[in-house]
């Protein structure tokens, strides 16, 4: 199931990327993970769930950060049965939206949860590449 929640964020991401860069044009190009961690934390959170995020944990290379929610709007709407709630981690859709976004951008990162509580969530951001552009077969 948390496969399928983090590939559904992954589509929604793919998606939001592009309404994110239309709506909010007094964003630039992010030059590095901190500026990126910014947009997400401040601009894109509060965009579509209408929460801001804490940026912390910053790695000694600067290439992984946390962001966390310290109220999940996710809880509001969702109610995990007792048997389920250690396995199912509902706010993976979150990391997938986040890779998703990223990936459009042309960022490969990896994201996971760290900590999930009824009312706030941390979740990893770790920058692994920039991804090329590639034209497809046939449109060179």
């Amino acid at each position: 199931v948390n496969r399928q929640l983090d590939k559904m964020g992954y589509n929604i991401g793919l998606r939001l990327a592009d309404d994110l860069l239309a709506k909010n044009s007094q964003i630039q190009r992010c030059t590095d993970m901190h500026q990126v961690a910014d947009v997400l934390a401040k601009v894109a959170l509060r965009s579509y769930l209408g929460i801001t995020a804490q940026v912390s944990n910053w790695s000694a290379r600067n290439d992984e950060f946390s962001l966390v929610l310290e109220s999940n709007p996710l809880a509001e709407f969702v109610e995990v049965p007792p048997e389920l709630a250690q396995d199912l981690r509902y706010s993976q859709i979150l990391c997938g939206a986040i890779r998703g976004a990223l990936e459009m951008m042309h960022m490969e990162v990896q994201t996971f949860i760290v900590q999930e509580q009824s009312q706030s969530v941390e979740i990893r951001v770790k920058f692994i590449r920039i991804l090329q552009e590639s034209v497809p077969p046939g449109d060179d």
